[in-house]
C-alpha cells in the first residue's frame, strides 16, 4: 500500500499514520526518512528555506512520531534517517540543513529514553554520501565528496536499508538512542 502524505503538513503526517493502521491493523515500526535539503551562506539564506527545512527535517519526524506512539506495542521501533553532515560539516552552504539532522540526534536518544520502558526501541541511521536524487554519485560535488571516503565509493540506498531493515529486526531489541552511520568511514 502507499500513501502520499506531505512531511510538512501536521494533518498529513496524522492521516498517514491514521490511515497505516486502519488499512494493516496496527504499526509496528515508522521510519522517519523524509527530508530536503537548501544550501546557501547563512547570510544569504531565505526564512521560507530555513522555515521549510525545519518544518519537514525536524517537525514531520517528531509529528510522525507523536502520531505512531499511541500504536506501537511492545517490542516496537522508531528509526530515523539522519546525516553523517550531523557531525561532520564539510561545507558551509550545509550549515542550517546540518543543523535539522543535529538534531534528529537528540530526538532519537530523547525517545529511546521516553519509551525504553514500553520496550520500543529509538534509532538513527546517518547515512554519508548516498546516490539518491538529493545527492547523485556523478552530481557536480561528488568527486569532492568521494574524496573524503576511505572506501572511495558513495553508498548505495540499499546499504542504508540494510542498517534499517537490522534495526527493525529482533537482533536488534538491545539497541536504542544509537547513532548508526553508514558513511564508508567519512567519519572515521
Amino acid at each position: 500500500m502507499a500513501i502520499q502524505a506531505d512531511s510538512a503538513d501536521p494533518a498529513a503526517i496524522q492521516r498517514s499514520v491514521q490511515d497505516t493502521v486502519a488499512q494493516l491493523g496496527g504499526l509496528d515500526i515508522l521510519v522517519n526518512n523524509a527530508a530536503i535539503a537548501r544550501y546557501s551562506p547563512i547570510a544569504d539564506y531565505l526564512v521560507e528555506d530555513i522555515d521549510a527545512q525545519l518544518a519537514v527535517n525536524i517537525r514531520g519526524p517528531i509529528l510522525a512520531s507523536k502520531a505512531a506512539i499511541p500504536h506501537l506495542p511492545a517490542g516496537g521501533r522508531i528509526i530515523n534517517i539522519g546525516s553523517a553532515g550531523a557531525e561532520r560539516i564539510v561545507g558551509s552552504p550545509g550549515t542550517v540543513y546540518y543543523m535539522t539532522k543535529s538534531a534528529i540526534q537528540s530526538l532519537t536518544r530523547g525517545l529511546a529514553q521516553e519509551l525504553g520502558p514500553r520496550d520500543i526501541t529509538v534509532n538513527t541511521v546517518q547515512p554519508g554520501s548516498t546516490n539518491t536524487e538529493m545527492n547523485p554519485e556523478d552530481g557536480e560535488y561528488a568527486d569532492f565528496q568521494r574524496a573524503l571516503i576511505p572506501l572511495g565509493r558513495y553508498g548505495q540506498p540499499e546499504d542504508v536499508a540494510a542498517a534499517v531493515a537490522f534495526l527493525a529486526s529482533p537482533a536488534a531489541r538491545q539497541i536504542t538512542g544509537t547513532i548508526l552511520t553508514v558513511d564508508g568511514g567519512a567519519l572515521s
